[in-house]
């Protein structure tokens, strides 16, 4: 008991009383198990608002796509860095939220090429990466997604996402690049 009491007068002599423990700490750290995390979300989703298009509709779709995209990516943070796989130029990127929506959901006139990527038929979605490289309070990965249809047929693309913390300390996607393989 000595001793406890010393160090409570020597940390009381040197400023550093029980109310340091109080002290707010902000990390805005990155795991690699929220990156992994992040990416079982994204794939649950594509396949939610693929199987809510098939059983409800479009505009059921659309409605959770908008919420998937509000979670998900950073767009409300500024301009995602958004590659999708089967887009051609002059809308090959989709920095705005408008843009990402149409690729997945399709319905909109600005964007007539896109036919709704997440309205496939998608049954299942997995993520493997080739590597993660976190760097504080952001994180890059690079792999392949494979997504199987309701035939069962398999399709992978080269995915690369990078993830930053919101204020809210909550993952969002700022950069997502996806391509089919090169098929040489």
């Amino acid at each position: 008991m000595k001793s406890l009491s010393l160090i409570a007068a020597s940390l009381a002599l040197v400023g550093l009383s029980s109310a340091a423990s109080a002290t707010v700490v902000i990390n805005q750290g990155i795991t690699e198990a929220e990156v992994r995390s992040a990416q079982t979300a994204w794939c649950k989703a594509l396949v939610d608002i693929s199987q809510t298009g098939a059983s409800k509709g479009q505009a059921a779709a659309k409605a959770l796509a908008e919420q998937v995209i509000d979670a998900a990516y950073g767009y409300q943070m500024g301009a995602v860095l958004f590659k999708p796989t089967l887009t051609v130029a002059p809308q090959t990127f989709r920095t705005n939220r408008a843009g990402a929506l149409a690729y997945f959901v399709g319905g909109d006139t600005n964007f007539p090429k896109d036919k709704g990527f997440a309205l496939n038929s998608w049954t299942a979605c997995e993520s493997k990466n080739a590597a993660i490289f976190i760097a504080g309070n952001s994180a890059s990965s690079m792999g392949n997604v494979m997504i199987t249809d309701k035939a069962g047929k398999v399709t992978t693309v080269d995915k690369t996402w990078t993830y930053v913390k919101d204020t809210a300390g909550k993952l969002r996607i700022v950069v997502h690049h996806s391509s089919l393989p090169f098929g040489g």
